[in-house]
């Protein structure tokens, strides 16, 4: 739990009404961005103690979630893009008015701690550092994935990166860098911050892409008004705080 959390257990729990008995206690089934993973880990709990219920919650990248909703998955709540969370309520999948804006966050570079921080103060000095290292890490199916590789595209240095690239689905780009698979991981600065072991700065502001991230209510969920609980903590001062210490600005 992150410093703080604690404390504010308590007062969360009688400003939102949350006091709940064991019989009242509900498992609420989170389908969520990987984004979400450190933030959920660290404020988390304090939902779980102030409201009796508890959070099972899978964590995958937005366009792989989307797709295996689209293949018929639910859950009660779902935390992805906003323009995903956006087709879902279009498709009738989530209540338009259950939603909350969550987060927005960047996109960041990240090199093993303690290492020499890469030249990513231009957009030439970041190409640049692209250009030198051996090996780079990020998702293929990512939300940060696909910018990367179109912003390879526009910077035109795409078959430089493609051929020493280190992809993976989804997941965390920079664990590949604490393992020594890659030299430098670019994704969302939250993910990148959730992983020990390596150092984060911003892409330069010219090229940077802001994410936004939000949460809804599925269709059909067991048990809405846990489910609200839960959609109505993401905005709480204990997530809130969680989402700028991992680097984001919330939703």
């Amino acid at each position: 739990m992150m410093p703080g959390a604690r404390f504010a257990v308590a007062a969360f729990a009688l400003a939102a009404g949350l006091q709940a008995t064991t019989a009242g206690a509900a498992e609420i089934k989170v389908l969520s961005t990987t984004l979400m993973n450190s933030i959920i880990a660290a404020a988390g709990p304090a939902f779980e103690r102030a409201s009796g219920h508890k959070l099972a919650v899978t964590f995958d990248t937005t366009n792989i979630l989307m797709g295996r909703i689209k293949a018929g998955e639910t859950a009660d709540v779902v935390i992805l893009t906003t323009p995903a969370i956006e087709e879902l309520v279009k498709q009738g999948k989530v209540g338009g008015d259950s939603r909350v804006n969550v987060a927005r966050s960047g996109v960041g570079i990240a090199v093993l701690a303690g290492a020499p921080k890469p030249d990513v103060s231009t957009v030439e000095a970041f190409k640049k550092t692209l250009l030198a290292a051996k090996s780079i890490s990020y998702t293929s199916s990512g939300a940060s994935g696909l910018y990367f590789q179109s912003l390879c595209e526009r910077l035109g240095i795409a078959d430089a990166v493609k051929a020493k690239a280190k992809t993976r689905p989804g997941g965390a780009a920079a664990e590949l860098v604490v393992t020594g698979e890659a030299d430098i991981a670019v994704q969302q600065i939250g993910e990148l911050l959730a992983v020990p072991g390596v150092q984060v700065q911003p892409l330069p502001a010219e090229i940077n892409n802001v994410t936004p991230f939000a949460a809804g209510l599925f269709a059909g969920a067991r048990d809405p008004e846990a489910a609200r609980a839960f959609l109505k903590f993401l905005t709480s001062p204990d997530a809130v705080s969680a989402i700028k210490a991992k680097g984001m600005e919330p939703g």
